[in-house]
């Protein structure tokens, strides 16, 4: 099954621990997550579902590139890492 990390930066404002659970989408593996803590949904998705601006999601290294229906594939055994996206100047 994917393994979901959340950084430490994200875990300040929410609970979310790792876990893994089934999907082969980024939407069904971030589904399958809310469903276990809630609380994260709001934080990582906007209202429409998509991922908020402050947020970046990586599968095996790779960064997602479907914000909005989150339709990358995601293996049996990939790596997905959600993490706080830091802006600035």
């Amino acid at each position: 099954m994917p393994h979901v990390a959340f950084t430490a930066h994200l875990l300040r404002h929410v609970p979310c621990p790792d876990g893994e659970v089934r999907g082969d989408t980024l939407r069904t593996v971030l589904d399958a997550i809310f469903e276990q803590h809630p609380a994260a949904r709001g934080y990582v998705l906007d209202e429409h579902g998509a991922l908020r601006r402050h947020v970046v999601v990586f599968i095996d290294g790779v960064r997602a590139q479907d914000r909005r229906a989150l339709s990358d594939p995601v293996g049996p055994d990939s790596q997905v890492h959600v993490l706080q996206a830091l802006t600035g100047g």
